[in-house]
């Protein structure tokens, strides 16, 4: 199928661009990638194959809020990871999209879930754990919080991953994949996960699958 113009994406592996990129491996979608580092990282480590980063000029042509991913396809520019995401799935998505204005609606509802119920939490999780993690009792309350928040969406998904293998049409669509890499900020909790059986299966699967391991694979080539 030939589609109207190329697609230029914008991000390293090691930000919110692993979701198309994770998206674009899946549909195998030739695409541009310009590698641009979050500023704030720039003290910590270079890219050398990141010759712009989210301050630069050039790159607040593309994004004048200066974050990434930003998503180019010939007048069309996206700067929300998950409306790309979706946009993606939704004109050269396949069966990984929506087949239904039903199938259209449940993936928005997921992704709008993951977005507003579950990213949030599970990214303070990513940072009070990672990087050898805060043992003070502050950080200890802090992921004791955000657990507690996560245990509503998560009862929720326990309740239809336990009757379905995929959240919409009982296959592999975009809306598992963006609640997948929300809720991976979170899979630093020593047992939060195993509370919920179905939940933590079906994000192992989403983990395996060949399109998430190259994804990951290259993030974790990357500069850290």
């Amino acid at each position: 199928m030939e589609y109207p113009a190329m697609i230029t994406l914008y991000g390293v592996f090691r930000s919110r661009a692993s979701r198309p990129i994770w998206l674009l491996y899946e549909l195998d979608l030739p695409f541009t990638h310009v590698p641009v580092i979050q500023a704030y990282r720039l003290a910590k480590a270079s890219a050398p194959d990141a010759p712009l980063n989210t301050t630069s000029p050039a790159f607040l042509q593309v994004n004048p809020l200066g974050q990434v991913p930003a998503y180019v396809e010939g007048d069309l520019t996206l700067t929300e990871s998950l409306a790309i995401t979706n946009h993606i799935a939704r004109t050269r998505g396949g069966a990984l999209g929506p087949q239904t204005p039903a199938e259209h609606a449940l993936i928005d509802q997921w992704t709008l879930l993951a977005v507003t119920a579950i990213e949030g939490p599970a990214l303070e999780i990513l940072n009070v754990t990672g990087a050898g993690g805060d043992k003070t009792p502050e950080g200890q309350a802090t992921i004791a919080i955000c657990a507690e928040k996560l245990r509503r969406p998560l009862a929720r998904l326990q309740a239809h991953l336990a009757m379905h293998p995929w959240l919409v049409g009982d296959r592999f669509t975009v809306a598992d994949l963006n609640t997948a890499e929300c809720l991976r900020y979170a899979q630093g909790h020593p047992t939060l996960l195993g509370e919920f059986p179905a939940v933590k299966a079906w994000l192992e699967k989403c983990q395996s699958r060949p399109g998430f391991k190259k994804m990951w694979g290259a993030r974790m080539a990357e500069p850290a």
